[in-house]
Formats: C-alpha cells, structure tokens, sequence
C-alpha cells in the first residue's frame, strides 16, 4: 500500500512539538486527526520521543498501528478541537498510552480543515483532574467515560437552559441498551425509530438539540454504551428498589435507581424542579450535580474530575 506523505510544514511543526517534548522530557507527542500517513518517517524524525496517533478514520488508525504507532480511535470529528483532545487524553489514561497527571504535547488542528497548524502543552490535570488508570478502566466495563461525559454534559444544558423558558426535568439511561429496552416501555411514538445508527449519535450536534427538544416530552432516553440514541420517551417498568433519596425526590430518580440496579447501565436524571443532575449506578446515587457547580464539579466515586467553562 502506497502511503501518503506528510507536508514540509508538518515536519517543521514535528520538529517544534520534539524541541518542546525533548526541553519538557516528556516521551510522547498526540497527534491529532492526521491526513496522510507516511509513518517510518514520521517516526524517525521523531526520535526519541514516541508518536501517539488520534483519529476517527479506521484506515489512519490500522496504518499507524501496522507501523508501531499507538493509536487512540476516536468515536466522533464533528466537535471542537479543545473536547476531541480531551476525549483522546481519557482514552489514553484508560489504555495506559499516557500516565495520570503528566504534560502532553499535542498536535492538531487549530485554523485549517485539512493540515496540522498548531502545538500545545497541555497539562493532564486541567482536563482530567484526579484521576486513575484503575479509575477509567474499572469504569469503562459498563460505559466508556467520554460517552458518559457527552450525556451529563447534555443533561447540565437542560438542567440550566429549560425550554421555552420553562424547567425541564428528564432522565437517560446509558448502556446495557438491550436490557433496559426490555426493562421499559414505550410512552408513545418513539421519533428515533427508522434513522441509522450513524443519524443517531450523542455526539452530533443536531442530535443534541433534538433531544433537548424532546426532553420536555415524558419518559427516558435510552443510549447504548457507544453513544447511540436507542429510545425516546420510554417508561421504566423495572423491579424497584429499596433506596434512601432526599426529600422532595419523586418517581423518575426512584425510577433511575431501579433501572440502574437491575441493568448495567447508568441513569442521569435531571430534576425539574431545581435543575440538578443526579448520576445513579448499581442503585445509589452516586454522584450530584448542582446548577450551582456548572463551572466546575468532580465525578466524586466515579474517579473523574471535570472542568467546565461558562
């Protein structure tokens, strides 16, 4: 197979993010999105430090690998730059590619569509706060951490943005999707019916904004462990729980306990009355999320730290 070649351009920005790498002493460079793959020499003109590739295209991804280079498959291109970094640092804490709380360098694409223009540091901590190797992997059996974070993300919007003016209060229920069909009903016309898995992603943009639609609507989302939308408007009809919520909580947080006791999934839940999220695994609730904590809030006993702009 012929491979294309990196521009003069790329390699004098290579050879910027090594001088940064070598005056850091750090081992590795993130390459995000590339669109050539001439890797032997991308390699050489790398050493010491080692290339690590990030890219939504299967083909870059087995290229790099048949050549030694660590690969991160990213699950979606069309978000911003700054969360496609921030889903490739999880995805290579999770796989031990990069050790917790080190500087990365990374390469990408900052103002053009088609080339790598930009080099940053990075710092670990500022996109993942306090977090493991064992963390991201225990956690990652039941649903990989930057589909749970694409859902609570989404679920804060809702909290604090309503619709129409008006509080919103809904629930999703992430992974084991199989199960948690069978352990629900539909309320009504499910408008998810019929569109192709690859029209039905967390991570679209437009899917978003649907599903903030249609959040005013009752019942549940229901989303598989890789981020697709696998039911609207469900009501859970599960086994219930024996669970101690705080006052004031009703039937969609006991329903969310339910459901993700007796599935392996988790369940969000947004509460209208207040706006806050509350994340339910194995039956208890364990994490909250108040409107008061949107600028930034820990993933506390699901070992993520996030920070969150306004």
């Amino acid at each position: 197979m012929k491979h294309s070649r990196f521009s003069k351009h790329f390699y004098r920005l290579l050879q910027s993010a090594k001088a940064l790498a070598l005056d850091s002493e750090l081992p590795s460079i993130l390459l995000m999105m590339p669109t050539c793959s001439d890797w032997e020499n991308a390699k050489k003109a790398a050493e010491p430090i080692q290339l690590v590739v990030a890219s939504v295209n299967k083909q870059h991804c087995l290229t790099a690998e048949e050549h030694g280079v660590p690969v991160i498959e990213l699950p979606v291109a069309d978000v911003p730059i700054h969360e496609l970094i921030s889903i490739a640092l999880l995805s290579g804490v999770a796989d031990d590619i990069f050790p917790q709380g080190s500087e990365i360098i990374v390469m990408y694409s900052a103002y053009t569509h088609d080339r790598v223009d930009s080099v940053s540091l990075v710092q670990m901590d500022e996109h993942l706060g306090r977090l493991t190797s064992r963390d991201l992997q225990s956690f990652e059996t039941k649903v990989p951490l930057n589909v749970l974070k694409s859902v609570v993300d989404l679920a804060v919007e809702i909290g604090r943005e309503g619709r129409e003016g008006k509080p919103v209060g809904t629930m999703f229920v992430v992974g084991d999707h199989k199960k948690v069909l069978k352990h629900s009903r539909a309320t009504g016309f499910d408008v998810v019916k019929g569109y192709k898995r690859t029209e039905r992603s967390i991570f679209d943009p437009k899917v978003r904004e649907s599903l903030k639609e249609l959040a005013q609507m009752d019942g549940c989302f229901v989303v598989s462990a890789d981020g697709v939308v696998e039911g609207t408007s469900r009501l859970i009809d599960t086994l219930p729980v024996e669970v101690a919520l705080s006052h004031g909580l009703g039937s969609r947080h006991l329903a969310g306990a339910a459901i993700s006791k007796n599935t392996n999934s988790i369940a969000i839940v947004v509460s209208e009355s207040s706006g806050t999220i509350r994340i339910f695994q194995n039956g208890e609730a364990a994490l909250t999320i108040g409107q008061g904590e949107r600028r930034a809030f820990k993933w506390e006993g699901l070992g993520l730290e996030d920070s969150r702009h306004d």
